[in-house]
């Protein structure tokens, strides 16, 4: 038994301290479980609020994309400058070294490839192997007006209700194909949906006029896909307008990858997310750091 001789003494209630209670951070996450809030946390910067994913996840229906060969050679080496990767199990397993401590959200949905219709998918992970894997969020892709679109909503809402019993996060990821009009009105409809369906956070693509009412009218995080390859100054020109009109984040892939500088343009991209810098200054910082690798 310890010696409780003295232990009075040293007491220090902190009377004239009033109880604190910080706010978790991210908007419309006050109420998740304390599990869902530090998945969160190692996802999203705490001091700016925002995150910069890294998605490295094409290859589950496009095979072997150009950048995306060897992961192990050409997205390692981006590690230390990503907030969070976007990802498959099985490169997780395979690549991805255990020292690597901040988020992977995993794609857990998946079934056709680049040869069928894609919105044809089902749920692709169980939620014991995201638990065993340490996930901090599952990514489920939603085809609102596609051909399998209930499909893909059941897929979310499926993996919305296993999230919440085991205190994983979902990701719901907006889809266009080809015949969907990219507009704010469309992705409006698609991000609210994804939401009200119990959606933690969403990731859909950057539309030049109307974005803010996109990210307005959700009431969870909203995070810049990175979309198809454009010049660097247009991507961080691209980001900088997300974020100043409600992103959370960007969540970018071939636009960093496939850059002719990887680690200079995720470095940039961090700039402008984080720092609020100007694109113009952000890419000043891209080409100083590609030629100080040159």
């Amino acid at each position: 038994m310890a010696d409780m001789d003295g232990s009075n003494e040293t007491k220090d209630f902190y009377l004239d301290i009033p109880a604190r209670n910080t706010p978790f951070f991210l908007k419309g996450s006050g109420a998740l479980d304390w599990g869902m809030q530090n998945r969160f946390a190692r996802i999203f910067n705490a001091a700016s609020g925002r995150t910069v994913m890294l998605a490295i996840d094409h290859g589950y229906f496009q095979g072997p994309t150009t950048g995306l060969e060897r992961v192990d050679v050409n997205i390692i080496p981006l590690l230390p400058y990503a907030d969070a990767l976007m990802l498959t199990r099985g490169i997780l397993r395979t690549t991805i070294p255990p020292t690597f401590a901040r988020g992977t959200v995993l794609r857990a949905s998946g079934g056709p490839s680049i040869l069928k219709e894609l919105s044809n998918e089902q749920i692709a992970l169980d939620i014991e192997d995201a638990l065993r894997l340490n996930a901090a969020a599952m990514a489920v892709q939603v085809f609102v007006g596609g051909e399998y679109e209930s499909q893909s909503i059941h897929n979310l809402t499926r993996l919305v209700d296993l999230g919440a019993r085991h205190g994983v996060p979902v990701l719901g990821v907006t889809a266009v194909g080809k015949n969907m009009t990219r507009d704010a009105r469309y992705f409006r409809l698609a991000c609210r949906i994804c939401a009200e369906l119990g959606a933690h956070f969403i990731k859909t693509y950057y539309v030049s006029e109307g974005f803010e009412t996109i990210t307005a009218s959700c009431p969870v995080p909203v995070i810049m896909a990175g979309g198809k390859k454009l010049p660097e100054s247009e991507a961080l020109e691209m980001a900088y307008r997300a974020v100043s009109e409600g992103a959370a984040g960007v969540d970018m892939g071939r636009n960093i990858f496939q850059s002719e500088a990887p680690a200079a343009m995720i470095q940039a991209v961090r700039k402008v997310v984080h720092e609020n810098a100007k694109p113009r200054e952000a890419f000043e910082l891209f080409q100083d750091l590609k030629n100080r690798r040159a």
